[in-house]
């Protein structure tokens, strides 16, 4: 019987790690971390092999459900009723798989909407990392709403889903919520924008898009939208004030 080492946590999913004097590597990349139990086996040249077979299931299990994710999210937007078998076909997944995954509808289209969410909110902290406030702002509105045109068919698959589930839109919002409350703190702080500007105000302002026929030509109205809704955030500000008062 092979000797069992508790280990913490594992950075990399990997079948085998090699043990040296220096730590712990796959390969020739060093994991911080690892997870569970791993079995020692004597390899080669007295170095020691690790192997976990649950680590392996762990790191195919999170492609399947990335895959079927990511193709659920093109194929919902395209066609809200479409069929969650043909989601499974074109993930290349079985139907055991996909609904080991999700068991139902309604959790598909929860755990889509939560990363796009995610993925949108992200965005955020990405730009600030490399634009001015005041940009970045205005950029992630133009994402934000470009989101909510392109992604029409997405959101009516999650209203068809929510009037059917228990749906736990407002807790899936928040990463949405968090990020807008981070670009207007900046600006606020960076003074580009007045003083006191709150979430509210801010989703208040740009409800608007949800008003613009997603199948129309809707670009230069969305454009033309968020730049008044631009403009009046930054009425008043600070900045602005001292170029009145220049």
């Amino acid at each position: 019987m092979p000797e069992v080492l508790p280990v913490t946590r594992i950075v990399l999913p990997v079948l085998f790690i090699v043990k040296s004097s220096d730590g712990v590597y796959s390969d020739d990349c060093p994991l911080v971390e690892a997870i569970g139990q791993l079995s020692a086996l004597q390899g080669d040249e007295g170095k020691t092999l690790f192997m976990s077979d649950e680590l392996v299931m762990r790191s195919d299990a999170r492609k399947n459900r990335e895959r079927i994710l990511e193709v659920a999210v093109v194929e919902l937007t395209l066609d809200p009723a479409v069929a969650l078998s043909a989601i499974a076909k074109k993930a290349g997944v079985g139907q055991g798989t996909f609904y080991r995954h999700f068991a139902t509808r309604e959790s598909l289209v929860f755990e889509v909407y939560q990363f796009e969410m995610q993925q949108v909110a992200a965005l955020a902290e990405q730009l600030l990392a490399t634009k001015k406030p005041e940009e970045a702002l205005r950029e992630w509105m133009g994402c934000l709403a470009e989101y909510a045109m392109t992604k029409a068919g997405l959101a009516t698959a999650i209203r068809q889903a929510a009037s059917a589930y228990e749906f736990p839109g407002k807790s899936g919002y928040a990463p949405i919520q968090s990020a807008a409350e981070l670009l207007l703190k900046a600006n606020e702080k960076a003074g580009t924008i007045r003083c006191g500007v709150t979430n509210d105000d801010f989703f208040l302002a740009i409800a608007g898009i949800w008003q613009i026929d997603s199948q129309s030509e809707w670009r230069p109205r969305l454009a033309r939208l968020m730049n008044l809704v631009m403009d009046g955030l930054c009425a008043g500000s600070p900045q602005s004030l001292k170029k009145d008062d220049a």
